[in-house]
């Protein structure tokens, strides 16, 4: 038999499963390892703090006394999502430079 469907019978089939499960098993490592990262990011010149882990959940926040003002909310709003975002592309900029080679992530 010529072999299966191009891949030239069962021992490179098996050759070709080993490197896929070798993949899986890297590819799982470097989850762990993203989602166990801390990320930190200030907003305000240091007037929010945050830390959000690599499964991008916010896991501390600290605003300075000083810009908490009760009639501009909305200043200390946007610090926070200004702050919140940067953390989000530092977890954007180490996924793609650790998984460059991953079509479409797994996140």
């Amino acid at each position: 038999m010529a072999g299966f469907n191009g891949f030239g019978g069962g021992m490179q089939m098996q050759q070709l499963m080993k490197q896929a499960q070798a993949m899986q098993e890297k590819m799982q490592k470097q989850k762990e390892e993203l989602e166990a990262s801390v990320f930190s990011a200030t907003s305000g010149g240091g007037m929010v703090e945050l830390k959000m882990n690599g499964k991008r959940e916010l896991v501390a926040l600290k605003i300075k006394p000083e810009v908490v003002d009760a009639s501009d909310i909305e200043m200390l709003e946007d610090l926070i999502i200004a702050a919140v975002n940067d953390a989000n592309a530092q977890i954007d900029k180490q996924i793609a430079s650790s998984m460059p080679n991953i079509p479409g992530g797994f996140f």
